[in-house]
């Protein structure tokens, strides 16, 4: 039993990762009916604002003071740019806290890099077959890796979570078991609970705001909301530019989970978009319900057990699964009839 809460644990943290992605993924083709194969390229620009945040609050400098070293050499003292501006505390608190003060610092880049994307690339696309859309898109995703890559190298950067978040939470006893037996990161159960929210917020958004009332307006009939006079063009773009903040906010708190390196969002675009599809292709719920389920799924293949008895089938399960699905039900498990089936 504690197994299986542990690999539940493990989908939930994973699930939460595919979900937000397949989320904006899902918003994009759902709006503007676009296959951006580039979104994932957008998860890892946010790991990487988490990480250029981190690396600006610690950025060192000389003090002007000089010390010895134990060989009787003298070396410059340098301590932390923010601690010489604030102060130990204000400073070394600011160092500390840099991934979630990253969810801020990543609003306004994730919005420039959103627009920037879609006025100037995507938009010229909109009227073009998919096929177009995915290679464009995918050109798009390896600049951005690359570029990536050219400013902060190939190799994996740790980016630490705040300290008041490191260590465990002894789940097993919250449930009534006994002590160190379902032990969990405090940093995953964070995760989790932000893309939760995250997740709830976008739904509200949607269902709640007048805005989100005529989006989803447009989503059913596009036509017929442009004829009210509503110009439902930049609505959509609006939502591209959230779309990639929301990708952006997974890439931002994903950091301290898996040092941030320029291939992550490749890694995580494929099985995304293998999330949107088994979701139903436009379906929010869908791509919502489907990244948790994969998510929980890969988590129990890789076990031990499992892999003795398959070997390899934690590399394939989420294929599988989408092969089955899509078998029984073309249009994914919440998909509207017509967009993946005759």
């Amino acid at each position: 039993m504690d197994a299986i809460f542990l690999q539940i644990l493990n989908g939930l943290d994973k699930g939460s990762a595919y979900a937000l992605i397949a989320l904006g993924l899902t918003l994009i083709f759902g709006t503007l009916g676009v296959v951006n194969f580039a979104h994932g390229a957008l998860f890892m620009i946010g790991a990487f604002c988490a990480v250029t945040l981190s690396k600006l609050f610690a950025y060192e400098v000389a003090t002007g003071e000089v010390e010895k070293t134990p060989w009787g050499a003298e070396k410059a003292v340098t301590r932390p740019l923010m601690e010489s501006w604030l102060g130990e505390s204000i400073g070394g608190s600011l160092i500390d806290w840099a991934v979630p003060l990253a969810l801020l610092f990543s609003i306004p880049i994730m919005i420039a890099v959103g627009l920037i994307m879609e006025r100037g690339l995507i938009k010229h696309f909109y009227n073009r077959p998919h096929a177009d859309q995915i290679l464009v898109t995918f050109g798009l995703a390896i600049i951005l890796q690359e570029i990536i890559r050219g400013i902060f190298s190939a190799n994996p950067i740790q980016t630490p979570e705040p300290q008041a978040f490191k260590g465990t939470f002894d789940f097993g006893v919250w449930l009534g078991m006994e002590a160190n037996v379902v032990v969990y990161p405090y940093w995953r159960m964070t995760y989790f609970f932000f893309s939760a929210v995250v997740i709830g917020g976008v739904f509200a958004f949607l269902r709640y705001t007048t805005f989100g009332m005529v989006v989803r307006a447009g989503m059913a009939d596009r036509e017929t909301v442009g004829l009210l006079g509503i110009n439902i063009n930049r609505r959509f773009t609006i939502m591209f530019a959230l779309a990639a903040v929301v990708a952006g906010w997974a890439g931002v708190m994903y950091a301290p989970i898996n040092a941030p390196n320029y291939h992550m969002g490749m890694d995580f675009l494929v099985l995304s978009f293998v999330v949107v599809v088994v979701g139903g292709m436009g379906s929010l719920p869908g791509a919502v319900a489907a990244g948790f389920l994969l998510g929980i799924l890969e988590s129990f293949a890789s076990m031990t057990a499992v892999k003795d008895l398959l070997d390899g089938i934690d590399q394939i399960i989420i294929y599988l699964v989408a092969i089955v699905i899509l078998l029984t039900r073309p249009r994914g498990l919440m998909g509207k009839k017509g967009v993946m089936e005759d």
